[in-house]
Parts: C-alpha cells; structure tokens; sequence
C-alpha cells in the first residue's frame, strides 16, 4: 500500500530589499581576495575583516591569516590587512614602525566618522561618541585620539546623566550600526540638555543600516516570525532583529545557518519575512530560503523599499597592475 506524505503547509515569505552587502563590506571582502591574488599567502588581516564566520572561513581558506593584534603577525614581509570596522591610530604606527606593508579595508563611511572626531578635537570641541563599548568600530574610533579626549555615550540615560569635563563646546558623533531610533533618542537628549552641541553634517549611521532598517520597519506589522541572517557578534544585524521585534514582529530571530533554525518556532506560522545583515552573503539567506521549501509550501515574494547602487574605490595598491610572478609585498 502505497503512503501518500502529508501535505506541506503553506508559508509566505516575505524578503527584504535591500538586504545583505553592502558597499563597505564589499569592498574589505575584495581587498582581501585581491591582495591574496596579487601578493600570493598567507596575507594577514588584524581582526575578522567583516563580522560572518562563513566569509572569514572562506577567506582563511584561501590563505588569509585572521589575528587580532599585530605582535602575532610572525614575519614583516607579507601583506597586513586591517578589517572593515577601521583600527586606533596606534595600529599603523606600529605597522609603520615594523615596516610592514598595509592595506586599510576600513569602511569609507567608518573613516568619515574618524575624520569628523579629529576635526572635532582641533577645534577643541569635547567630543560625545554615540555607540557600544568594546565593539571594533568604537574602539577605532575612540583611538583616533589621546585617551580621554572622547566619552562613549550608550544609552538614553548615559545621555541624560552626562556631565562635560570642560567649558568647550560639545560635538556628537556616532556608531554607523546603530538602531537609527535608539540614537534618534540619544541624540534629542543631548541636543535638548545642550542647545549648542554641535552634530554631523551628513549623518553618521550609514546608508545601509538606514536601508535594512526601514526595511525590517516595512515588512515586520505583516509577518508572525522574522529572521535575520547575520552573526552574533555584528552589530547592525543585531540591530536588525531588534527593529523587527520593536516594529511588531513578537518572534524575531537572528541566524547565522539553516543547521540553526528551531523547526519548533515555526509551527503554525504564515507568513515569514527574511532579511540579512550588512556582512551576510546573500548565499546563506538562499540556504535558509531552501530549508523553509523542505519543510513547507513556499510562496516568495521581494518587498523593496529603496534601491542602492553605491560602490567605493579600492586601494591605490590593488588598482594597479600585479605584481611580478614572485615579488613579494615588501619589495
């Protein structure tokens, strides 16, 4: 007797656009692959370029050496690499001071948060920094000067309790992973506490994060469970799942894998939506989208809420012609 299998139950998925890279992740990923094809392995990258296990996998696999200080670099005559969320001042010195040869994937947008500090501090301005302790971005940016010259600001209340160390005039700048309503909050604190402060020209939080974001805010009224593809530690796909919870999605997950997902959350769900974090390759949400066809009748269907055609230079060094079968980077 043949068994008929049950039917599957049906599932809408909705999926985010924009989702996944974006230009400043791009952009350290082929920094890395060019600098492995042109100088050859091991190349060496201070800290996980981006935050996705799947891409520095990738990349280790290549060739690519991840540390998180320079003193474990054991030779001064390959390529150093230093990660997307931008490194203190005092990382280059020591390279300089080793003759290392370096490639900054700092994110041009991470560098323009950089450059706004230092203008910051030679107008002798005392500078509030938006954003999470310890992550790399903060540590950056915080290092573009003398210890002491910036105060991290990481909540509502650290906003409303802040009192300046000095008679000069205040400035805010910002994490660029942020939950845009988190610092929108921050931000209408300080700038009622201090009418003078002054803030960026352009905002800090990046284009992609504001994009993400306001695509999670689009989909999440319409959906039972949400997932966000992205690692523990990134920062704005943490924000992701956060947005969607908030925007009135009760079941919001953060997934790196489709081995990750709890069959058991999903139970009775109808509609699913599906977005990913800046450095989530858009091969693992393809992963995820496959897993939820084994399980159940998919229906797919893209929701776009902005379009972005942004793209970024790379490295004068890597523009260039190759290198010389054999020449190494430090000739």
């Amino acid at each position: 007797m043949q068994v008929t299998p049950s039917p599957k139950a049906p599932v809408k998925i909705l999926l985010c656009a924009p989702r996944g890279f974006c230009a400043g992740v791009d952009r350290a990923i082929q920094i890395v692959d060019l600098a492995l094809e042109k100088y050859g392995a091991p190349v060496y990258v201070r800290h996980e370029i981006v935050h996705n296990k799947y891409v520095v996998e990738g990349l280790r696999n290549k060739g690519a050496v991840f540390v998180e200080e320079l003193d474990e670099i054991p030779v001064d005559d390959r390529p150093v690499i230093f990660s997307a969320h931008g490194v203190p001042k005092s990382v280059p010195e020591a390279a300089r001071l080793r003759n290392l040869f370096f490639l900054d994937a700092t994110c041009p947008l991470v560098s323009k948060v950089h450059k706004e500090a230092i203008l910051h501090d030679r107008r002798e301005r005392e500078i509030l920094l938006i954003g999470h302790k310890g992550h790399p971005e903060v540590v950056g940016t915080m290092g573009q000067l003398p210890r002491g010259r910036v105060s991290l600001i990481e909540t509502a209340e650290d906003a409303r309790v802040f009192e300046p160390k000095t008679d000069r005039q205040l400035a805010w700048i910002s994490q660029t992973t942020l939950s845009v309503d988190d610092t929108k909050e921050i931000v209408e604190i300080l700038e009622e506490r201090f009418p003078t402060i002054a803030k960026p020209h352009k905002d800090d939080i990046c284009y992609a994060t504001t994009n993400r974001q306001h695509a999670v805010k689009e989909i999440a009224p319409k959906c039972d469970a949400m997932i966000v593809v992205g690692a523990p530690n990134s920062s704005n796909s943490k924000r992701l799942r956060e947005v969607g919870e908030r925007a009135g999605c009760d079941k919001a997950f953060l997934i790196q894998r489709a081995s990750e997902i709890f069959w058991g959350d999903f139970e009775g769900v109808k509609t699913i939506g599906i977005t990913a974090g800046a450095s989530a390759p858009e091969i693992l949400v393809e992963e995820i989208v496959e897993a939820f066809r084994e399980h159940f009748d998919v229906t797919l269907e893209t929701v776009t809420t902005a379009e972005e055609d942004i793209s970024f230079n790379l490295p004068k060094e890597l523009r260039a012609a190759p290198a010389p079968s054999g020449t190494s980077a430090a000739e």
